[in-house]
Parts: C-alpha cells; structure tokens; sequence
C-alpha cells in the first residue's frame, strides 16, 4: 500500500484570509486519500503563523528541494509560474487551483476541488507538455532564473524615450523595432503579456513562438510567429543607455551594450490537466466568448 501513497508538493503566497477555506478543503481532500504533504517554508509559515491554521504535514521545504509525485500551486497564475520555476527541469507534473482572478495556467476552482483531487488520484487526467524558453545575456549575468514559460519581454524603464531593439532570427536580420518594449511569447503565454499587446493566442501543442511588440511607432510592425525551434538575438539602443528585460514579469536592469540570446530550453513544464476539461472550453470560459448565448 505504501507504493502507491501519492505525494504532493504544495506552493502559495500570501492573499486575504477570506480564502484560507480553499487551502483547508485542498488539505483536507489530499489527507482524505492518505497522500503525504510538503509545504514551501515561506508559505508554510504564512498560513500558521498569519493565519493561524493548525496544518499537519509530512514536511516542509525551500525552494527547489523537494521529491514529490506533483506539485500544486495554489494562487493565480503569477504562483503557477513561480511554482514551475522551482519545478524546472525535474519534470515533476504541477496541478493550478486558482484563488486569483483570470487564471489560465491555475483553472482548477476552489469549488473543484476534491472532485479534481479524486480524479487525479484516480488517474483520470492528462499530462501536458509545455515549452519553456530561455534568455542569455553576452556582456552581463541575469541573476535571476533564465528560463520563462510565459513570456520573454525587452522593456523600456520608466517613464524613458521608446527603445529600439534590434531584432535577428537564426542570425538572419528581421527588423529593429521602434517600441516600448518586444515580447517573445511561447504558445502558454500568448493569453498573457503577449494578448494584451495584441498578440494572437496560441494553442499549447504548437511548436513557435511569437514576437509582439509594445506599443510600436509604426502601425506596419506587428506580431510574427516563428517555429520554436529558432535562435533569436536582440540588440536593444535606449536613450537611458539600460533597458528591461521582463522573464516571467521578473525584471532586471541590464545595459544596452548587452546582447540577448532566447531561445528553446532543455525541457518543458508538464502541466496536468482533467479529463473533463479540455484547452478550448477554458478558453471560452475565460475569455468569456459566447456569454450572452449560455
């Protein structure tokens, strides 16, 4: 019987108390099936010490130390891609419950819960691979993680002059764009950043990636979509002589000196899906279409 005790690994951040209810329910519905449950420390802390919740676990962790069957990011999506930072190449497969607002990475609700546990415990779900990207920087060191499953972005600081960012795919010259900023998209992120900007959304299994700019000068530039399998090479000109570069919205000041490289990474993010939801019907649902013929 021990074999099969599942374990999970458990990620959140700090939101209003109003919502300890669902981290009770996501408790109570693991222990229910006898799963051993590792908390992150910080987060761990939180919910006992600001919350006051009397939580029992099989462990608690930092970081990226942790050996668990899944892990479950408990937040909106902002949480998700933290927890999959920490996942990185292990491969270990990350359930979303969402208590944020949108939610398209974390699209399991709180309501949803033990019916979703059930049924990954049941075995009744999807894994599904998602593609990471990854930035280096020639000239100077990103002291943050690399790699981004959303989205890539080059940004101007501030309230400076738009940037121009000189843009090559697989060494070939594409463009410099005149802009406040350039995203470079994998398909999970095009309902993010990328969308905003007018990007186009992308279904998970595509193999390309897609170039949005921000805000551009020209209303001729607009979004381009390039097999994922591509090198691409940024070289930014600012006024302010810095820029930002935006990996997974963490930002880091960087000169303008610095040449940027992004491309595919080693790995992907496996994301586990239910079998009673499909990518369209979360689309539909979160983007609202059709609302008025429900």
């Amino acid at each position: 019987m021990a074999a099969n005790v599942l374990r999970f690994a458990l990620f959140g951040k700090e939101f209003q108390a109003g919502k300890t209810v669902s981290i009770h329910w996501l408790i109570d519905s693991l222990k229910a099936r006898g799963a051993e449950i590792y908390i992150e420390r910080t987060f761990f802390r939180y919910i006992t010490s600001a919350l006051g919740m009397e939580v029992e676990v099989s462990g608690v962790f930092d970081n990226y130390n942790f050996d668990v069957d899944f892990v479950i990011s408990i937040g909106g999506d902002g949480t998700f891609l933290r927890a999959a930072s920490m996942v990185g190449s292990k491969a270990t497969p990350i359930i979303g419950v969402n208590t944020g607002r949108l939610g398209f990475l974390a699209d399991i609700h709180p309501d949803e819960i033990d019916h979703a546990i059930a049924e990954i415990a049941d075995g009744h779900y999807a894994v599904e691979p998602h593609a990471v990207i990854m930035v280096e920087a020639d000239g100077e060191i990103i002291e943050g993680s690399p790699f981004a499953l959303n989205d890539i972005a080059v940004l101007k600081r501030d309230n400076a002059a738009m940037i121009s960012v000189r843009t090559c795919i697989n060494g070939e010259y594409l463009v410099t764009y005149q802009a406040d900023g350039l995203i470079v998209s994998t398909p999970t992120g095009s309902t993010a950043y990328g969308l905003s900007n007018g990007g186009p959304i992308i279904v998970p299994d595509a193999d390309i990636l897609c170039l949005t700019p921000v805000a551009p000068h020209s209303l001729n530039v607009r979004p381009i979509v390039i097999n994922d399998d591509s090198e691409i090479t940024l070289e930014v000109e600012s006024r302010s002589h810095n820029f930002l570069v935006a990996i997974d919205g963490r930002s880091e000041k960087l000169l303008e000196s610095t040449r940027l490289t992004i491309r595919k990474a080693p790995y992907t993010i496996n994301i586990v899906k239910r079998d009673s939801r499909s990518y369209f019907s979360t689309l539909r649902e979160k983007m609202m279409w059709g609302a008025d013929h429900r």
